[in-house]
């Protein structure tokens, strides 16, 4: 299959999931609550980065673009609209990156829908022991591993694109074109992940930041997976912030 046929059929996936997402109802909620303790959970396991100069940018860029309860509707179709385009715009190395988030954008929304539905089965349970109960109840441990060793390799390889400085260029060159034909927000989305790499690219600290990454998130998803419920359940409510 062809790269935009294969970026096309993913975020078309995504928008089936976001549409039942956005439709109103307890199943709706239940995705909101889930993707905004993430995005919380994400930021109390990098404090000390957030407040690093070098890496706080890029953690941001995480939180917002990629963690986010945001409605990304229209990046995405904006995406999809010019798969083709940059298909033959744009070396192997990018669309292969483009191919990637594609990829990772889908299966994060398929797992959170999976934990919306048991988030649902739940709801004697506080909101902590609610989030471990749909977690391992959901289960597919594979596609969470999948899932963050696909993060960190398209960090890798953004980390090695930034430093081509044509392909920057050819970024500044398409924001004009970009936005008189719609696609502002894919064209924002592109230049900010490209530029937050970019400057810990310049200071060498891409390594430590995904390394980082790797190191906390491995750790996360093998304590929601196999620590003692009440203990997993004490770290996450002061990962959250929460009053033990």
């Amino acid at each position: 299959m062809k790269a935009s046929e294969e970026i096309r059929e993913a975020l078309a996936r995504v928008a089936e999931l976001r549409q039942l997402a956005n439709t109103p109802g307890e199943l709706a909620q239940a995705l909101r609550t889930i993707k905004h303790l993430q995005a919380q959970r994400f930021a109390g396991t990098y404090p000390d980065l957030l407040a690093n100069p070098t890496f706080a940018p890029s953690i941001m860029f995480f939180l917002e673009e990629l963690y986010s309860a945001k409605d990304y509707s229209d990046r995405d179709a904006q995406f999809a609209r010019i798969a083709a385009v940059i298909e033959r715009t744009f070396p192997e190395s990018v669309i292969a990156t483009v191919r990637a988030l594609a990829a990772l954008h889908q299966q994060t929304e398929e797992l959170d829908m999976a934990m919306a539905h048991a988030w649902c089965r739940a709801s004697e349970l506080n909101h902590t022991a609610r989030y471990l109960s749909a977690w391992r109840t959901v289960d597919q441990r594979s596609e969470r591993n999948w899932q963050l060793a696909s993060v960190l390799h398209i960090g890798q390889t953004l980390g090695r694109l930034t430093r081509k400085p044509g392909l920057r260029l050819l970024l500044k060159m398409m924001r004009h074109p970009a936005e008189m034909a719609g696609l502002g927000s894919l064209q924002s989305f592109l230049e900010s992940g490209f530029d937050h790499f970019s400057g810990m690219a310049k200071s060498g600290a891409v390594d430590a930041f995904l390394d980082a990454i790797r190191t906390r998130e491995s750790a996360w998803i093998n304590q929601l997976f196999d620590a003692d419920p009440t203990t997993c359940e004490y770290e996450l409510n002061l990962t959250l912030g929460f009053a033990p």
